[in-house]
């Protein structure tokens, strides 16, 4: 990839080359691209044809956000669409000419405006059809390529880096080594195993080996039809040099690759797209928000819905990388389906398991129990990690103290433990240790002073 200067100074679209010569993007719909202080990013459209949408999606959306204020610019309104001014300024001369704006004056060469009588009548038929007012949008298209095009430069996590991930983890070689394959490759990846041991801990870990950062849009278009891809709760913005960059598309926004956790809440619904009837727009479920990142599954099997049901519907997905979703209106869409599924359990496999879904699934990792000897390791590295003193010896007694009660060992128990006498310490106001009688406490308060 390089970047090169056009006979004005700018820099042209981003483009291949193979032995010099100049090579068209393999896929049409991925947007020109530039370098801008050192970073790839998708450049900015210089008139209403290259945005990638049908010019009334802009014009309709631009009416509507006249619609929320008694008078704007189109500097202002630029910034709110994410346009470049002179695309905002064409489509308000359009608007204006429709007799839907009235210019008001001019501050400094820039207009001011006010939706007319017949503007606020036509905003209020378009708000029927969709109430979405922010950012534009870029086509579905656009999406699809420009994501599949960033994934093809990530680049892939090695064993070491996957190790490093897990560091504050005390996990068997071959767990860690099954959890690397599944990095690497992209793959899916299924965690099964009693609860409290570190599935959950585990898959949230592996989120540290997806390095790099990825563009996304704020939303996308289908026709008329608005999605909303960018979430603050899930997505973790960057804020690079190209913010306010005129040459870059401000439609993008730099995030790091995001991490996505559904719980045992999550319904069958809430993989589909979420429709607002008040808002007649739509929100991208949370596997799309994923895209590019990691998608954990977490507590698989104890969703209200049937567990088989779950599981086939990622079945499609994983197979095909693509995922198809719904508009209220029943028309199916295509979407990618690019990142790593992390599918985790606490029940038994051939309870929960359909045979198809298994066969897709990339990597399975048994995270069983501790054995002593894990247990022990556990509990130094959390009391190291907490500051805390520790009387010599009272690991061994812990140890015997779950055997002469015939509790099995988890490997959440020893943070768990170390947080109590942590409370206990704070509440005589003594510093922070672990001894017996402060151990004794704690186990009663956390396992029952009855011993259950």
């Amino acid at each position: 990839m390089s970047s090169t200067l056009d006979p004005t100074g700018q820099q042209k679209p981003v483009t291949r080359s193979v032995g010099g010569v100049a090579e068209p993007p393999p896929n049409s719909h991925l947007p020109p691209l530039i370098k801008a202080t050192g970073i790839t990013a998708p450049a900015a459209p210089g008139v209403i044809e290259e945005c990638g949408v049908e010019p009334h999606v802009l014009t309709d959306l631009a009416l509507r956000l006249c619609n929320t204020v008694p008078r704007l610019t189109s500097e202002w309104a630029a910034q709110q669409l994410r346009l470049p001014l002179g695309i905002v300024d064409k489509i308000f001369w359009q608007l204006r000419d429709d007799l839907l704006l009235e210019i008001l004056g001019q501050d400094s060469g820039n207009f001011r405006y006010s939706i007319t009588q017949r503007g606020r009548e036509y905003a209020r038929r378009l708000l029927e059809v969709s109430g979405y007012v922010g950012p534009a949008p870029v086509s579905l298209e656009a999406y699809a390529a420009m994501l599949e095009w960033q994934m093809s430069k990530q680049g892939r996590p090695t064993y070491e880096s996957v190790r490093h991930a897990l560091g504050s983890l005390v996990l068997p070689d071959e767990a860690v080594q099954v959890a690397s394959l599944a990095a690497s490759s992209g793959r899916s990846l299924f965690l099964f195993g009693p609860s409290g041991n570190g599935k959950t801990s585990l898959g949230r870990s592996l989120h540290g080996v997806l390095e790099g950062e990825l563009w996304i849009p704020h939303c996308v278009s289908v026709e008329s039809h608005v999605i909303r891809i960018f979430d603050p709760q899930c997505h973790q913005l960057l804020q690079p040099s190209t913010v306010g960059d005129a040459r870059v598309d401000q439609r993008w926004m730099r995030i790091r690759r995001p991490m996505v956790i559904a719980g045992g809440e999550m319904t069958i619904d809430e993989l589909d797209l979420a429709y607002s009837p008040s808002l007649r727009f739509y929100e991208a479920p949370p596997h799309v928000k994923a895209n590019g990142g990691l998608f954990l599954l977490d507590d698989f099997g104890r969703q209200r819905i049937n567990s088989v049901d779950l599981l086939n519907r990622w079945i499609i997905p994983l197979e095909q990388h693509v995922d198809y979703l719904t508009l209220a209106t029943g028309q199916k869409i295509r979407i990618p389906f690019r990142l790593m599924l992390i599918v985790a359990t606490n029940l038994r496999v051939d309870a929960i398991s359909d045979p198809a879904f298994l066969r897709r699934i990339g990597y399975r990792v048994h995270v069983d129990k501790p054995d002593e000897q894990r247990y022990a390791e556990i509990f130094r590295r959390y009391v190291e990690s907490a500051g805390m003193q520790m009387d010599p010896g009272l690991i061994t007694t812990i140890i015997q103290r779950y055997r002469d009660e015939k509790r099995e060992l988890r490997a959440s128990e020893p943070r768990d433990l170390v947080e109590r006498c942590r409370d206990i310490c704070n509440l005589k106001r003594i510093a922070p240790r672990i001894d017996r009688e402060l151990l004794d406490l704690a186990w009663r308060g956390y396992f029952g002073a009855g011993g259950v």
